[in-house]
């Protein structure tokens, strides 16, 4: 054989190498129904028809952590799953923005609200009537003079965005916000309505609670030039933001580390593919709470009764 001949032939096997070469997909485990399930279905679609590997490392929860690893591109987490904008601004300013290290799809839509269970809502429509102290002592549970509200988790940037709009609207006097994790929370919210309580929190769609309970939201002042001046990431962000104004919808994305496109590319190309339906999610988030289906089933159910779509993601 020919030095030509032989060089051609080294970079045809090397060239078949790199086509070959897919490196193992690693996928977050964050906490919220929506999320788990969307990252069963990616899993599904590479472990599946895309006949490569992923796995949803188990614990991996925490979305500063995930971002870190998708920076580093070192294959410790390569996807987040479902990265809430504007909530996890600082994210996004630092990883996708700023270091371009990672590379989101295109978002689908979600709102964020306050609500009160339907049996309420003749008493407390808008945040107006939260500024009644007849109102808010109708919320207080522990006697101490304050209405409660859960805010959310305490780890969750949502968390904060609603003690400053609590501030901001001047109902700090009135009202004192309740943080504890997703799940304590609605099994408390579950009482709560069995019992009629009063009860005061923040939701978002898609979500299954709105399926299970019938809820009514609170109307907010329009948004106005200025309205929102969120400084999260600053130690006194409580003191330093603003916010008295509804909420934009929330712009929901899939993002994955950059480095996908060189360690595992037909899956960094699918995943920039990916176009998600709330009422799809809606409709996943329902069999796995209320039926109590599994979610790696719904997964592999969904992927294999919608090969179009996936086809779609993957072409």
């Amino acid at each position: 054989m020919t030095v030509k001949r032989c060089l051609l032939a080294a970079a045809m096997l090397a060239s078949a190498t790199t086509v070959q070469a897919q490196d193992k997909v690693a996928i977050s485990d964050l906490s919220w129904t929506g999320a788990k399930v969307i990252g069963h279905v990616l899993s599904a679609v590479i472990n599946g028809p895309m006949d490569s590997e992923a796995e949803i490392i188990n614990g991996l929860s925490d979305g500063n952590i995930v971002a870190e690893g998708m920076d580093k591109g070192d294959g410790s987490a390569d996807v987040y799953t479902d990265l809430w904008m504007p909530n996890r601004q600082v994210v996004w300013d630092k990883y996708v923005d700023g270091a371009e290290s990672v590379l989101v799809n295109q978002p689908y839509a979600g709102t964020q609200m306050m609500y009160v269970p339907t049996y309420m809502a003749d008493k407390v429509s808008s945040f107006d009537d939260l500024a009644n102290p007849e109102i808010a002592a109708m919320f207080d549970k522990d006697g101490d003079g304050k209405g409660e509200y859960w805010a959310g988790a305490p780890d969750w940037a949502s968390t904060k965005m609603w003690q400053v709009k609590f501030k901001s609207y001047g109902l700090e006097d009135l009202w004192e916000p309740v943080l504890v994790p997703q799940d304590t929370f609605l099994a408390q919210l579950k009482g709560n309505i069995t019992a009629e309580e009063p009860v005061l929190f923040y939701y978002w769609t898609p979500e299954a609670v709105h399926a299970e309970y019938d809820l009514s939201s609170l109307s907010e002042a329009a948004r106005t030039e200025g309205c929102e001046d969120l400084k999260l990431d600053e130690e006194d962000w409580l003191e330093s933001s603003t916010f008295s104004c509804e909420n934009k919808d929330a712009l929901i994305y899939i993002a994955f580390s950059k480095s996908l496109q060189e360690r595992n590319p037909p899956v960094a190309k699918m995943l920039s593919q990916v176009q998600l339906d709330p009422a799809t999610i809606n409709q996943w988030i329902l069999e796995i709470k209320s039926e109590g289906e599994d979610p790696a089933d719904v997964a592999e159910s969904w992927v294999e009764a919608n090969m179009d779509i996936v086809n779609g993601w993957i072409q």
